[in-house]
């Protein structure tokens, strides 16, 4: 189902969507498919931050069938990451119907730049939070617990993280659009700032499976970082529509005192 400039009735909607899920279920199986003849190579680039942690420098499958389902899993968690520019596309394009015509110039824009948030949270998780996570949790056997490193767990525990990651970084279009569409006034968010790291502290908690500390403070440093540069940009693409704003609440006070 194309794109299109008009909106579009509820139950054609609905048929938008299955559309949609459809378009990512097939993409996923089909890079799925092709990505598990390569599973060995992608196995190791994901334990490459972590080479000397694990006991042997191996992972233990403890049976037969789960050699077969543990190979699908990584090709399936590389196929989301190489595909994420078409679900990331299906997402956006969903949510196109309800976009004003000025509005919809951002599409691609906004598209482009989720897909750089997201590559950039994998990225940050893979350069400078898997080692430091994942070996803060090995220490936290001590010397009288075996950590066996088994493969599904650490796999799961390793795609979340980067996953994880990879969503969190996502804030900041939240925040532009949010700004950008007057659903939340920019001066409000900046008095609320407290209450802002607030929840910016407990997404971090959500997203880190692992719940260690140094891995939640992180990736809390790093929403903040992202979370003022989205302020600041929203100033800038913004700054006439938020001065209006500025003034309309200044006049409203006048008014009621």
């Amino acid at each position: 189902m194309p794109i299109g400039p008009k909106r579009i009735p509820f139950f054609e909607h609905i048929q938008e969507l299955r559309y949609r899920l459809i378009v990512v279920v097939v993409t996923l199986v089909v890079a799925s498919t092709v990505l598990y003849a390569f599973t060995d190579p992608i196995l190791q680039w994901l334990l490459a931050p972590i080479h000397g942690l694990l006991p042997g420098d191996k992972l233990n499958v403890f049976g037969p069938f789960e050699t077969f389902t543990f190979r699908f899993k990584i090709a399936l968690y590389a196929a989301i990451v190489v595909t994420s520019p078409v679900i990331l596309w299906q997402i956006f394009a969903f949510f196109l119907p309800a976009l004003q015509p000025k509005e919809r110039k951002f599409f691609v824009p906004t598209v482009a730049v989720a897909v750089g948030l997201f590559a950039a949270g994998n990225a940050f998780c893979y350069k400078i939070i898997l080692n430091t996570a994942i070996g803060w949790m090995l220490g936290q056997a001590g010397t009288n617990i075996a950590v066996v490193p088994a493969a599904d767990k650490f796999l799961s525990g390793i795609t979340l993280l980067m996953l994880g990651f990879g969503i969190a970084f996502e804030l900041p279009i939240i925040v532009f659009y949010a700004i950008g569409f007057g659903l939340i006034p920019y001066a409000k968010l900046r008095a609320s700032w407290r209450y802002v790291y607030v929840a910016l502290m407990v997404i971090a908690s959500v997203a880190t499976p692992d719940w260690s500390p140094i891995t939640m403070g992180l990736l809390f440093g790093a929403l903040v970082f992202l979370y003022e540069g989205s302020l600041l940009l929203s100033r800038a693409v913004f700054g006439k529509r938020i001065r209006q704003q500025a003034i309309d609440a200044a006049e409203a006070a006048e008014a009621l005192s």
